[in-house]
């Protein structure tokens, strides 16, 4: 039973069409007829006892105790890199496919008290290292509508899950676009909220001032509640914002579809030459509607985006191979019964760490070289200086305008294995979601329509100024009125 949102599926609860006993049970069907090897564990009788519990107070109350328990009988999927307690987390990594974490995640922690149900964990690009979700040591993860395709990574997994009706929504992290990408390629929405507004604690990080949590939907709606539900400071991770966090639900649909009053900001740089000209002219249609809709469109230069994925791959490398460098066999990970017979240390290690897939290994060694003596100077501090002058071009840039739009990436879903021969492809391939994270800017994807023969989704980029995610989210509920239905816009 497909439901596009949390409201829909609460009205169902209400009007006894179901319970979230028989939901759990459709989805776990869902998950075991899928060919989309999106899930690396499903939670079964951990979800099943939740969901019986949800059933009891159900009858009890009567009707969905919504005020208390927003996401009441929620089906969700994690992505594999978010700790359950108990329960095995992989990191989509031959090093850690027996680790069995003590400790639940802060955000999955907040959602399962506000009533969410726990499917299973879902499957990434090892680490969060990849943009196509063909770098799991479990294999890669299919699109969810157009098999062969690949659904985006790292979060591919979460992406898929929802797409493909395999859990009602799902938590991804996105470290350089990794929520964001997969959403555009699969059609959904996916958020990035500021930096420091959900808790990292219990994330296995790949790079820790960039990585940052957020929930993949199939609305704006559900995308604010999770968020509202998972965000608020947290002693477990030094990097939260301080105060009280918004309440993103509250005042969503105030602005309607009528944008009077909002400077909708368009950088040069997100609407290149290089874009794919049926996504541009997709694009270009709901930017008309935007404007007719009163908003006044802005042009605006964000001059150093050419640098950003130089940027990226020398701070994203540095941080990933200080946090993976615990990654040993002896402390974390897998310890191969080889190891205990090796003649040296570093003999044990090259034993251990063999387990990392290619591309870990291919970014811990850039960042070890990075980190190195001698040129440390010239590559991570100049790294670090050009970040602040990319988060410098977002700071002047909102002195004339209270969101940008553009493209997320400059294709919609390719094939599968079309990159995996050229890295470097696959890196430039995020050029337009990357500065975000540099500035620690909320950003979102949203769907806006379908594109070419095969009708690949495609989906808008929608940035605002740091701990600015209520408007953000706001305006987004206002595009996503505004444009209707994925249905209808296809036909575009």
């Amino acid at each position: 039973m497909r439901h596009l949102s949390i409201q829909e599926l609460h009205q169902d609860y209400n009007n006894g069409v179901t319970t979230p006993s028989q939901v759990v049970e459709g989805y776990l069907g869902s998950i075991r007829k899928s060919h989309h090897n999106a899930y690396i564990s499903v939670l079964e009788k951990r979800v099943r006892e939740q969901a019986i519990r949800a059933d009891l107070e159900l009858k009890k109350t009567g009707k969905v105790p919504s005020d208390r328990l927003p996401l009441f009988g929620v089906p969700m999927a994690y992505k594999d890199l978010l700790t359950v307690k108990g329960e095995r987390t992989t990191a989509a990594s031959k090093m850690l496919e027996n680790y069995i974490p003590p400790y639940t995640a802060t955000c999955i922690a907040r959602l399962e008290e506000a009533g969410a149900l726990g499917l299973g964990k879902v499957n990434l690009d090892e680490f969060a290292m990849g943009g196509s979700n063909e770098n799991s040591a479990f294999g890669p993860v299919d699109h969810p509508t157009h098999a062969g395709f690949t659904p985006g990574g790292s979060s591919g997994g979460s992406a898929t899950a929802v797409g493909a009706d395999l859990c009602h929504a799902s938590l991804g992290s996105d470290t350089g676009g990794s929520i964001r990408l997969p959403a555009h390629f699969c059609g959904i929405v996916g958020f990035k909220p500021s930096y420091g507004r959900i808790s990292r604690h219990g994330v296995i990080a790949f790079a820790s001032s960039l990585d940052q949590v957020g929930p993949m939907t199939k609305s704006v709606y559900d995308a604010a509640l999770l968020t509202e539900v998972m965000a608020g400071e947290d002693i477990k991770d030094s990097a939260m914002i301080a105060g009280q966090s918004p309440k993103f639900t509250q005042d969503l649909f105030k602005q309607g579809i009528d944008l009077r009053g909002v400077r909708v900001g368009v950088p040069k740089e997100y609407w290149g030459d290089g874009l794919d000209p049926d996504m541009s002219r997709v694009l270009r249609e709901r930017l008309k509607q935007i404007k007719e809709a009163g908003a006044t469109l802005v042009e605006v230069s964000l001059p150093h985006t050419k640098y950003s994925v130089s940027v990226y791959y020398l701070v994203a490398v540095s941080e990933a191979s200080s946090n993976l460098s615990r990654m040993d066999g002896m402390r974390f990970g897998v310890r191969p019964a080889q190891a205990d017979m090796a003649s040296s240390l570093e003999e044990q290690y090259q034993i251990s760490r063999s387990l990392f897939g290619s591309e870990v290994k291919r970014r811990i060694l850039l960042g070890t070289f990075a980190l190195s003596s001698g040129y440390y100077d010239a590559y991570y501090k100049r790294a670090c200086q050009v970040r602040r002058l990319i988060a410098q071009d977002f700071d002047s840039v909102f002195t004339k305008c209270d969101v940008l739009v553009g493209a997320i990436s400059a294709t919609p879903a390719f094939k599968r294995t079309e990159k995996e021969q050229d890295p470097l492809k696959l890196y430039l391939n995020d050029i337009l979601t990357i500065p975000a994270n540099l500035a620690g800017l909320p950003a979102l994807s949203l769907p806006v329509g379908t594109i070419r023969s095969e009708k690949l989704p495609i989906g808008l980029h929608v940035i605002a100024p740091r701990e600015r995610d209520e408007s953000l989210l706001q305006f987004a509920q206002s595009l996503e009125t505004l444009f209707q239905n994925a249905s209808q816009l296809g036909r575009k």
